[in-house]
């Protein structure tokens, strides 16, 4: 009987988890549908970031060009 004691949670602990990844992976488990609020932020944010890539692109000075005049 002690060594059920033992045994017992070594054996729950792979059924428990395989219990969880199971209820995890059902299908239809998505609350948000797709295009939600997360999807629009998104494009928000790849647009901030073209409009700031393009102007530090026009402010880059290239380096072949002097920056003072003699």
């Amino acid at each position: 009987m002690e060594k059920l004691l033992w045994i017992l949670p070594a054996l729950a602990c792979p059924a428990v988890m395989g219990a969880m990844m199971w209820v995890m992976m059902r299908p239809g488990r998505q609350h948000s549908p797709p295009g939600g609020p997360q999807e629009h932020e998104l494009t928000q944010l790849r647009d901030e970031i073209d409009e700031l890539r393009t102007q530090q692109r026009d402010r880059a000075v290239p380096a072949d060009v002097p920056t003072s005049t003699p």
